[in-house]
């Protein structure tokens, strides 16, 4: 089967305004005028688009034209895609979260992050109800990067940040890496230095992706090089199995609330210095002006905000 592949920087997008007025009006005259052009600009603007789609897209009538089926095709698309763009030129104007009907789409790996996504929910419903976000907690979300830059993904809470200039980003609450242990464990009363925490056996999160120990706060506790026993995926099996054995584990700070009360775990009192992990809320450097994705990052902070002031509460 052979493919043909329209290349873009070949077609002259002024010309799908013409087509989408000829279309809605049915007549070249009233099109040319809707457009503020001329009859006879209309008509070589839609010779054009006949040689670009290799299709009369309009036939002639008593009184106007009637679109071909793929005329109808196009059209369709058409008119979403300049819909779009027209939303976003008033948008860039004049922004009304109450009114605003924008779709956005954020990822949030941290483990916080399903109840991350509640709040803003919560938050937007009552602020702009009009606005709907999709999320994805992924704790390994892949390309993330890649699906920013093509405007697939609109903004992440992760404590890992792509490289390089094309990204801003905003600290939004700092975290840490702690040892917790079931209640009622021995460790809990005999473990006072750091040598006592090594000689215990864990059962740790396994990393995300390549060059994640380059967080200060992840890279001291791999510098211990604890006795690993057990590897995970998620930190809810962390909680599980710490709740059932011997094992140590790994969790983040924000997360001691759950551990302590929907778990019965508890934190051991050592673990490295300067063992911070700041999570941040990042975006593309090109969005930074649009005002509702400046609405939307607003948003999350606050988010992020209620969710963590709830959990160590």
């Amino acid at each position: 089967m052979i493919c043909t592949m329209l290349n873009l920087r070949s077609i002259d997008l002024n010309l799908l305004p013409v087509f989408e007025a000829v279309y809605e009006e049915r007549n070249l005259s009233r099109a040319a005028e809707r457009l503020a052009m001329t009859q006879p600009a209309v008509s070589h603007a839609m010779t054009r688009l006949r040689a670009l789609f290799n299709d009369e897209l309009f036939v002639r009538q008593s009184r106007g034209v009637a679109p071909t089926p793929v005329a109808d095709m196009i059209y369709a698309k058409v008119r979403a895609a300049l819909g779009a763009v027209r939303e976003s030129v008033l948008e860039r104007r004049a922004f009304d979260p109450a009114s605003s009907a924008r779709r956005f789409f954020v990822s949030i790996a941290h483990p916080l992050g399903p109840m991350i996504g509640v709040r803003l929910r919560e938050h937007l419903a009552v602020a702009a109800p009009g606005i709907d976000v999709a999320f994805s907690t992924r704790s390994r979300p892949v390309e993330l990067a890649q699906a920013m830059r093509e405007g697939r993904v609109d903004a992440a809470v992760d404590w890992l940040v792509p490289a390089g200039g094309q990204f801003h980003g905003v600290t939004v609450f700092q975290d840490a890496i702690v040892a917790v242990a079931r209640n009622g464990h021995p460790a809990l009363k005999q473990v006072r230095s750091i040598k006592d925490l090594k000689r215990g056996a864990f059962v740790i999160l396994r990393p995300r992706i390549d060059g994640e120990g380059a967080v200060a706060g992840i890279q001291a506790w791999s510098k211990l090089h604890l006795n690993r026993a057990l590897e995970v995926s998620e930190i809810l099996e962390t909680f599980m199995v710490v709740s059932q054995s011997d094992l140590f584990g790994l969790v983040p700070r924000s997360m001691l609330h759950m551990a302590r009360e929907n778990f019965d775990l508890r934190a051991l009192p050592v673990g490295p210095r300067a063992a911070a992990v700041p999570v941040k809320l990042f975006w593309l450097a090109n969005r930074e002006a649009d005002p509702a994705h400046a609405f939307l990052r607003k948003q999350i902070a606050l988010a992020v905000d209620a969710t963590i002031a709830h959990r160590t509460a």
